[in-house]
């Protein structure tokens, strides 16, 4: 039976700490409409509503937050049942989505130990645990419960919109001064149960620049293995919060430091490893600062591009072996973004809608290195050309030998019509229709 170290005896549990409205600096002004609505009408349906997580949190830090969650003790069905615009997801944990537009409210139900009182639970009360990690977990509880199943202390805060009051059962607030990332209940046990902690304990440390607590961190280093079991879909779900958040280029060096990036993305820790300062940790350091700043000025990212920096290299050094043993250049790299793609995709889940792009920047990085006079103009209009020339840029900024294609093709696209007439006229034509004539001519003789 698994307790995670956590106190389940409610008897033995401390008393929790309350703000009052004057002692925090929660606003309901700062909460959106959507939040409110949820919290009202919970309230006003008779059942607990709390505002928690990273909201709460968030909102104590003055930052603004991404969203909002909302946890309470009616079942699943009792929420749907008060709102019409109301769904619930979710096989491990059940939960109800409330949409407001384009605004998605989270409210999850209390959750429980099935070792606490032994009575019955209402809805799929059966706890599935193997290997230590829960799997799934429909066990319902009360507030008093459901704190101690959280993660860390800063996530485990409630608003309560009855009074207007934080309550607080761990410390959360006193970790939140502190600038301190811990673990609620015995850190090694807690990881066991769900290994994705380490990462989400590395991504929050780097979001908010906290400190993570040294008994939380001391279990990283035996435990890391434990992600290699995770759900490779999972995985990629934790790659996108990692490298998508704004904070791409820290996280990645912060995963790196505690031994955590090489486990999911081994072929390209391998390439940093032996070329630690040189062109792939250029590169992939390069494209992460990109990602970072595009979001900051609110512009699109996509998965792809990050995927075709982090595996340039593995892809590059498996081609270079292909073309070793006598494969024709196109068909090694080719060959190496098949084998490098599947094994990545072993331990993350990289959808093929962005694999397919990052093997077209890939593609596209030898056509824009040569400049062939006749493909150029068709090459410039290729839906992907963009991407494929940023990452051009990227390359030759990070020390890779192309940098007289990347201030061609910058040059090309600032210029006018005419100007990318004259440039295109000067780049030497192909030989290829001479060597036809000449050929003929020797077969009629």
């Amino acid at each position: 039976m698994l307790e995670s170290n956590l106190i389940s005896n409610s008897a033995q549990r401390p008393e929790p700490r309350i703000l009052a409205r004057a002692d925090h600096t929660i606003s309901r002004s700062l909460i959106s409409e959507g939040a409110l609505k949820v919290l009202y009408r919970l309230s006003n349906g008779g059942y607990q509503a709390y505002l928690v997580g990273g909201g709460v949190r968030d909102l104590l830090l003055g930052r603004e937050p991404k969203d909002f969650d909302i946890a309470t003790d009616a079942h699943p069905d009792e929420v749907r049942e008060l709102f019409r615009n109301c769904r619930l997801i979710g096989r491990r944990f059940r939960l109800a989505h409330v949409r407001f537009g384009r605004d998605i409210i989270e409210v999850a139900t209390f959750r429980g130990s099935d070792a606490d009182s032994g009575e019955e639970q209402d809805e799929d009360p059966d706890r599935v645990i193997k290997d230590g990690r829960i799997l799934r977990d429909n066990v319902y509880g009360t507030l008093d419960d459901d704190v101690w199943r959280r993660d860390f202390t800063i996530n485990a805060l409630y608003y309560n919109i009855r009074d207007f009051s934080v309550v607080d059962y761990v410390g959360g607030v006193a970790d939140l001064q502190a600038g301190r990332l811990r673990l609620i209940g015995d850190p090694e046990r807690r990881l066991r149960e769900d290994p994705v902690r380490m990462l989400r304990a590395v991504r929050f440390a780097v979001k908010l620049g906290f400190q993570i607590d040294p008994d939380t961190l001391r279990p990283f280093a035996t435990l890391a293995p434990l992600l290699l079991d995770i759900a490779p879909a999972r995985l990629f779900e934790e790659v996108l919060k990692l490298f998508h958040g704004g904070y791409a280029l820290q996280t990645f060096e912060a995963l790196r430091h505690h031994g955590l990036f090489g486990l999911i993305f081994p072929l390209t820790e391998q390439e940093l490893a032996e070329e630690e300062g040189g062109f792939p940790h250029l590169l992939i350091a390069k494209a992460m600062a990109s990602t970072d700043q595009r979001i900051a000025e609110d512009k699109p990212v996509t998965p792809a591009f990050l995927i075709a920096a982090l595996l340039w290299h593995p892809l590059r050094r498996r081609a270079a072996v292909l073309e070793a043993e006598g494969m024709p250049p196109l068909l090694a790299q080719r060959t190496a973004a098949d084998e490098v793609i599947a094994q990545q995709i072993a331990l993350v889940a990289l959808p093929r809608r962005f694999t397919q792009v990052a093997r077209e920047i890939w593609q596209m990085q030898g056509q824009l290195e040569r400049r062939q006079r006749r493909h150029a103009v068709r090459i410039s209009q290729h839906e992907r050309f963009r991407a494929a020339y940023d990452f051009l840029v990227l390359r030759a900024a990070s020390g890779e030998p192309v940098q007289e294609a990347a201030d061609w093709w910058t040059e090309f696209q600032s210029g006018d019509e005419n100007a990318r007439d004259q440039m295109v006229t000067r780049l030497d034509a192909t030989p290829k229709r001479p060597r036809r004539r000449r050929r003929r001519k020797r077969a009629a003789e």
